[in-house]
């Protein structure tokens, strides 16, 4: 984002906030020592390591005898990060391959979305839009089946299109969005146990808060909800994305190693962990505006957040932003202040910092503390 991005303090504060994201001990280790990411001086750097020779295994017996085991291990590697590097800005730069292949978003999701932001919108015009989803029919019918949502305790509802209809139209336009970017969540997050509830709760939180804003602003509240909502799904290609390629490069390298006998390759390959420092570089770098690329891929023609997610991606201020796009910087900025808060990793001067880049004020503050911005709440009369 980077109205957060110019200011080098709010950067180093949010850029902690995204570490946190990641995992508790990468946020502590960064504490203090964050500094920007220089988009064309890292790519130039990129560029000079990929100049590296890949050739390891034909010249390591040189290096070893040169160098040592150690710049043989620290060699190995940075050529194989190297790769991993291009393998993902490769795939990065083709959106369609994100699109349909990383994130596997049918037309139905943005189809459904599009139809509720409209006045005149109707359980019955999203019924068979949401029937081609299998995973979303089996996730409607769980929702009404909680003990919480039944009116009988004996009785259970086996069918999608008379779930939609129990639920209501008020309740899916907090549902759909809700289930639509938990569908889009990475499988797994390993080696990061707890990122993805992490990317989840700042997500729904995220949301909750600008739904909450847009209320007192007179704003659109499903608009402001969805677009806060899907704001993440740039976090969410680049963490898919970045952790598929590492699992898959690092378990074809280290067979081949095996296979070809090289057991001096092979110990160092095998001993390689997901890199915290590259993940967080490709998020600070990529997220927002991959956001605003694959939004603007859904071709929305009624409900208005292709604007305001551009604008988060690159509006250098708040003043410049769309009224929905300033809802939901506060929320961000308010989320990531909470978190780091609640891990005592932001002290006063910093929260204020934080906080005024996005004109979050005292009243708004207030109201945020005292409301659940965690849970979602359906209405079933």
């Amino acid at each position: 984002m980077q109205i957060f991005e110019n200011n080098q303090a709010v950067a180093t504060i949010y850029q902690r906030a995204i570490s946190l994201s990641i995992c508790k001990d990468f946020a502590e280790k960064q504490s203090g020592k964050i500094t920007m990411v220089d988009h064309q001086g890292s790519e130039q750097k990129n560029r000079r390591r990929e100049l590296l020779s890949v050739e390891v295994q034909a010249q390591q017996e040189k290096i070893i005898a040169e160098h040592g085991e150690e710049h043989f291990r620290k060699q190995t590697e940075q050529s194989f990060f190297n790769r991993v590097r291009t393998k993902i800005n490769s795939d990065f730069d083709n959106k369609e391959h994100l699109y349909h292949n990383i994130l596997g978003i049918e037309e139905a999701c943005p189809a459904i979305l599009d139809i509720l932001s409209a006045r005149a919108a109707s359980v019955n015009q999203i019924k068979n839009l949401a029937a081609s989803l299998p995973w979303l029919t089996i996730d409607l019918i769980n929702l009404v089946n909680k003990p919480q949502y039944r009116k009988r305790a004996d009785v259970q509802m086996t069918d999608a299109k008379l779930a939609l209809s129990y639920i209501g139209l008020d309740n899916l336009k907090l549902v759909m969005p809700t289930f639509t970017l938990k569908h889009w969540l990475p499988t797994s997050t390993a080696p990061y146990g707890l990122m993805k509830r992490k990317l989840w709760n700042d997500s729904l939180s995220i949301a909750l808060a600008s739904r909450l804003l847009a209320k007192e602003q007179g704003l659109d509240e499903f608009t402001a909800f969805t677009t806060a909502m899907l704001s993440n799904i740039g976090r969410l290609a680049v963490t898919r994305c970045y952790l598929t390629t590492f699992s898959e490069m690092y378990k074809r390298e280290v067979r081949e190693a095996f296979e070809s006998k090289d057991k001096r390759l092979h110990n160092v390959l095998s001993k390689i962990e997901a890199s915290e420092d590259l993940l967080l570089e490709q998020l600070i770098m990529r997220s927002a505006q991959l956001s605003a690329d694959l939004i603007e891929k859904m071709h929305f023609r009624r409900l208005n957040i292709t604007e305001p997610i551009f604008d988060l991606a690159y509006a250098d201020s708040a003043e410049k932003m769309h009224p929905v796009a300033q809802i939901v910087a506060k929320a961000k900025a308010y989320v990531a202040f909470r978190a780091l808060a609640k891990e005592e990793l932001i002290d006063s001067e910093e929260s204020k910092t934080l906080l005024s880049a996005v004109n979050l004020t005292p009243e708004e503050i207030a109201l945020l503390k005292k409301s659940d911005i965690d849970h979602i709440k359906l209405n079933f009369n």
